[in-house]
């Protein structure tokens, strides 16, 4: 179908939006053929083929009665159309004609425009294009002088055009199978809503600041960050090795171990090097497991050849204390146990203490996964036979340097068959480190852990932790793990299976928050995840909780 040319009307330059795919997406004023064509066919297969409201025809094609009088704000994506509103300001309104007395519903002294025809195509209805569409719509209506939109909302669609500002008014119209709810959308509440919880997205997207909810990397003081800016030094010079050693001092003293190591590496080198220690004597153990991260140790424990026992149980519980004191009174006792103090694939804070007492009880030397739970709620790893933990999460530094905590010196024993680069006698002998680290990592976490407010860090994560699983109770989403065992820092969420995770993570991006949603194990279960390790204030993490909503809920 070809279509005349039209004049543009007056606009804001073009609006690009990064939906996180290979393509960058537009939302201007429909100005070309080519772009009137694709409005004409979305048009027919929103309001014929999906809402019963006009008769099909041969063509595919529905052009709108008032088609000459619409201002098309449109998304495309390189040539393709990806949603559309049509604004029309001129009397009377297609609603004048659906509803009588149309006036005495609303405010007046006014200057009303309507807003008609939105259609989003079905690959793009994860929430963020509507948004982007509706916020280029109220900039257009505030350069045309509008103050108060009007539109009929499809029945099927009201939670989410209230979450976007809209409040009913009058009574249903339409027919049956196609019905409509008549809907307005004042300037204060667009320009509360719209500019406030869907920023507008521009060619400077990149540059904007985002709230940073990982569990990891988390978010960075700015005397952290200046830290890893400082020249590099030499791993084996003096300075580096003083340096070294208060890393070390301080984090004795703040866990009660006697001894650590510091590798160059993540948590799952530190893992390795525990595995490999382990593999140094003959004796079996038990795994714990009840989330992704308990599952990773029995992994380290199969590639090191480990004998072993895996005590599972399901995602999201506590882990049973009674049948762990029952499987450590049996006759095939284990000599050490390994568990995740603070499963972060689930939010759940499994009990240190209870397992240590049950372990000591029996005889049994303990060995904790701590990478996520050190720097967020307290942890004394005097007990403790193998600990790890890393700079990246709780602890408020950059990713990089791995941890290995250990109650008594280094069985040597294993020396000469481990790899070199985990071989925690090598660090032991060295003192310091025996290869290449870097001074930078090392700077940045020695600057992180000089604080002296660890305890009221712990009591702000543990009362803004249980406020969030609240609200977002509140607000009608699902909270894996019970309040019982709360993992402070950390909060999964389990999304309705009509609402694609991976889709919601990038819809908030887009906002501004940048949530957890890209692990395997995320993706297989649905989940999101918020973490609070960098203190989140209250009232960005509510904001972050209204964008949610507007997406998922």
């Amino acid at each position: 179908m070809v279509t005349e040319p039209r004049s543009s009307a007056p606009h804001d330059p073009d609006s690009l939006i990064d939906l996180g795919t290979s393509s960058v997406v537009r939302v201007k004023v429909a100005s070309e053929p080519w772009e009137f064509e694709q409005i004409h066919r979305l048009n027919y297969r929103t309001f014929v083929e999906e809402l019963p409201q006009h008769q099909a025809n041969a063509s595919g094609v529905l052009v709108d009665p008032f088609d000459r009088e619409n201002t098309y704000i449109i998304a495309v994506g390189g040539k393709q159309l990806l949603g559309m509103i049509a604004v029309r300001g001129r009397r009377p309104f297609s609603l004048d004609r659906k509803l009588g007395n149309l006036d005495t519903y609303l405010p007046p002294g006014r200057r009303i425009c309507e807003f008609r025809l939105l259609a989003v195509e079905k690959p793009n209805r994860a929430g963020r294009l509507l948004q982007q569409l509706i916020a280029g719509v109220w900039r257009h209506c505030e350069r045309s002088g509008y103050d108060l939109a009007i539109m009929s909302g499809t029945t099927r669609q009201l939670k989410l055009y209230r979450h976007l500002g809209f409040v009913p008014f009058g009574p249903l119209v339409g027919d049956t199978g196609a019905q409509f709810q008549p809907m307005m959308l004042t300037l204060e509440a667009a320009q509360q809503v719209v500019r406030k919880l869907v920023p507008v997205q521009t060619a400077t997207a990149a540059r904007r600041r985002t709230l940073n909810l990982l569990p990891g990397p988390v978010a960075v003081r700015p005397e952290v960050q200046d830290a890893l800016r400082e020249p590099a030094a030499s791993h084996r010079s003096p300075a580096f090795a003083a340096e070294f050693a208060s890393v070390q001092s301080i984090l004795r003293r703040m866990t009660g171990a006697p001894h650590v190591q510091l590798l160059l590496g993540s948590g799952t080198l530190a893992n390795d090097a525990v595995a490999g220690q382990l593999s140094a004597a003959a004796s079996r153990g038990l795994i714990l497991s009840n989330g992704e991260f308990g599952e990773r140790l029995a992994d380290h424990a199969s590639r090191f050849g480990l004998a072993c026992e895996v005590m599972r149980s399901p995602w999201g519980c506590p882990l049973d204390a009674d049948a762990i004191d029952r499987r450590l009174a049996g006759t095939s006792r284990p000599a050490w146990l390994w568990f995740v103090h603070l499963e972060t694939s689930t939010g759940v804070l499994n009990d240190l203490a209870a397992v240590e007492r049950l372990c000591a009880r029996r005889g049994v030397e303990v060995c904790v996964d701590a990478i996520s739970s050190l720097g967020n709620v307290p942890v004394d790893l005097g007990g403790v036979r193998f600990a790890t933990a890393v700079s990246g999460k709780g602890l408020g530094a950059f990713p990089g340097v791995a941890m290995v905590f250990h109650q008594r010196p280094i069985d040597s024993r294993a020396g000469g068959r481990l790899p070199r680069y985990i071989d925690l006698a090598l660090y032991e002998r060295d003192q310091v480190v025996p290869f290449t680290h870097s001074s930078n990592l090392v700077a940045a976490l020695h600057v992180a852990l000089q604080r002296d407010d660890w305890d009221d860090r712990f009591r702000l994560l543990s009362a803004r932790t249980r406020w969030l699983r609240d609200e977002l109770r509140r607000r009608g989403l699902t909270v894996v793990g019970p309040d019982t065992h709360p993992a402070p820092g950390i909060v999964t969420i389990e999304l309705p299976p009509a609402v694609r995770s991976i889709e919601v993570a990038a819809a908030l991006d887009q906002d501004g928050f940048e949530l957890a949603a890209n692990s395997s194990y995320l993706l297989e279960r649905n989940w999101i995840q918020i973490s609070l390790m960098a203190a989140p204030p209250r009232h960005e993490l509510r904001a972050a909780v209204d964008a949610l909503c507007r997406v998922a809920c």
